[in-house]
């Protein structure tokens, strides 16, 4: 919503001011994905589908939602659900700005990006997930500085503009050999020894323009049959770039012999059979990104034509409510599918495709361009311009029962289809699944006690246990419309209303966000344990105001997270209380 306010002097002057203010309002219960699916329409496609019981309604009635279908005639032409997922993704280091900017392929943002980088990076030249502080010393990290190499070089190899400037890969590059080179430590908290695991990745970052040499593996214990997945795909990387390495041949295909005994399939879910040793989530590593990874890998490779298509829809089966789990998943994932299409899709799309759901349908026609559709408009989504979409609402039937969506192709090729269950779902109790949280609210010197009131200020308090050690967990808990939370330095902010918070356990924040919407602490490090976070909030506005869950959870080991419903917040004028 976007607000202008103005004002002119009525006199001889006739000054003028004006302000604007951009109003960003979210539902407190929004529309998710409740499921997905991508399918390729070859005749007829028909999917039984259903409201979720518990979905919410609007005023008039009618559910909130709907199945949302869009079209494309490639792979290649996007990913709408990785899309979504990207455009609401919430959190914002560097590894996830990045990844936001390039998944989206946002030109414009990746340039943003790029303006703040050099901030990120320590003096040694490696990249830091958040700013480093004055005094912080040499922290960044080799993970963080070589992921950021390797995938904007492949992020590039598509679209020239996603590639890192020469100066500033320089300085990352010269981190990584001073590190490969045993020239600088960066020694983090790790659940096993990693070090020859770190070393691989930078090398495989440094192969990518020559910086790697064949002595730099001198360091290494080369034992691939015991290493995880994401690391015989490093070696081979390496391999098949740095040219004089010794029986260079012979090490490429015992690598490339590792990697295909591992590959397993379960259904259509593409899998690995050392699953549970390439769980690397500290080094933001896991199935996900392995299976995308090698499918970039091998692409182009003959020996593996007739393998690729089942390996890609292996990793499309991966997804879960139309997207993976991470950012560094959605954006390996959707660099590999695109590369796939444009190595393997040619056949063009024409003719018609014919939706149908109840009494609603809708016809698209391939001979006329993309337009702008209820799907977009509805789900507040862009879309890129390839995709054709349509939003079908919810019929009053599927309440009581399911009814089957069809969809129907007339003409040559075949389109896939993402189809996606959209519904606004209340959370009605905590869900734990690693993470306990507990939240408590405490007026400050109230104006009315037992009554919130416009100008009060409260402490919010939240108690976590953490079943296990993690690295990289974020508390996000979200605040009234309006309110203000306290502790930025900001003009006229209180600091002694600040002065109680007390904070207990062991984990401390990397880099705490007081945003308009929430409070957010990220956590490089936490360890297993029952750890407390306070802040303290000043209520500016009367009304009453829904709020989402407070949630906590391990950016890059998503199964592992905790959730925590909020009743509404009610706040009254001072008069009206009194």
């Amino acid at each position: 919503m976007t607000w202008t306010i103005g004002a002119a002097e009525q006199g001889a002057s006739h000054a003028t001011d004006a302000l604007k203010v951009t109003q960003r309002v979210t539902a407190a219960i929004p529309i998710t994905v409740q499921q997905a699916t991508l399918t390729q329409v070859d005749g007829t496609f028909s999917l039984p589908v259903a409201a979720p019981p518990n979905a919410t309604a609007t005023q008039a009635g009618a559910l909130r939602g709907g199945i949302a279908v869009s079209l494309q005639s490639k792979l290649s032409d996007g990913m709408p659900g990785v899309r979504r997922w990207f455009e609401r993704y919430p959190y914002s280091c560097l590894e996830q700005q990045t990844s936001v900017a390039l998944g989206l392929r946002d030109p414009a943002r990746w340039q943003g990006v790029l303006a703040r980088m050099p901030v990120y990076l320590d003096k040694d030249g490696l990249a830091n997930y958040f700013p480093p502080g004055d005094d912080s010393g040499n922290t960044g990290s080799t993970t963080l500085t070589a992921y950021l190499l390797s995938v904007t070089d492949e992020a590039a190899k598509l679209d020239p503009r996603f590639a890192l400037p020469d100066e500033l890969r320089a300085k990352l590059e010269g981190g990584l050999v001073s590190f490969v080179e045993g020239r600088l430590e960066r020694n983090f908290w790790a659940p096993r020894k990693d070090l020859d695991l770190r070393k691989l990745a930078a090398l495989e970052a440094l192969s990518r323009h020559g910086a790697a040499r064949a002595s730099m593996l001198g360091s290494i214990e080369i034992a691939p049959n015991q290493w995880p997945t994401s690391a015989v795909l490093d070696y081979y990387a390496v391999l098949s770039r740095v040219k004089d390495i010794p029986q260079r041949d012979d090490k490429l295909a015992q690598a490339e012999q590792i990697i295909r005994a591992r590959l397993m399939y379960q259904g259509t879910r593409l899998t690995f059979s050392t699953a549970d040793n390439d769980d690397l989530w500290w080094l933001m590593s896991g199935t996900e990104t392995n299976a995308a990874r090698t499918a970039l890998t091998f692409v182009d490779m003959p020996g593996w034509k007739d393998e690729m298509p089942r390996l890609v829809a292996g990793l499309l089966a991966l997804q879960k409510n139309g997207a993976w789990q991470t950012t560094t998943a959605n954006l390996w994932g959707s660099i590999a599918v695109q590369r796939f299409s444009q190595v393997f899709e040619s056949v063009p799309v024409t003719g018609q495709t014919k939706l149908q759901l109840g009494s609603t349908d809708k016809t698209i026609s391939w001979a006329q361009p993309a337009a702008a559709s209820s799907y977009a408009s509805a789900t507040a989504i862009t879309k890129t311009a390839d995709t054709r979409s349509q939003l079908l609402p919810w019929p009053p039937e599927t309440r009581s029962a399911p009814m089957s969506l069809t969809l129907t192709h007339d003409g040559t090729g075949k389109p896939w289809a993402t189809i996606e269950s959209l519904a606004a779902v209340a959370l009605k109790a905590p869900f734990a699944a690693g993470y306990r949280i507990t939240k408590t609210v405490t007026p400050v010197d109230p104006a009315v006690k037992g009554v919130n009131t416009r100008g009060d200020i409260v402490r919010v308090h939240l108690d976590i246990d953490a079943q296990t050690d993690m690295t990289w967990v974020v508390v996000n808990d979200p605040v009234p419309a309006g309110a203000t939370i306290l502790g930025s330095g900001l003009g006229r902010d209180s600091k002694a209303a600040t002065q109680g918070e007390k904070s207990k356990g062991e984990a401390w924040p990397a880099f705490v966000e007081r945003g308009f919407d929430g409070y957010r602490a990220y956590y490089d490090y936490v360890p297993k344990g029952k750890f407390s976070v306070e802040y303290t909030v000043r209520l500016n506005n009367v009304g009453t105001f829904g709020l989402p869950p407070t949630r906590v959870e391990a950016l890059y080991a998503p199964s592992t997270f905790g959730v925590l419903p909020n009743a509404a917040v009610v706040v009254k004028p001072a008069a009206a209380a009194k």
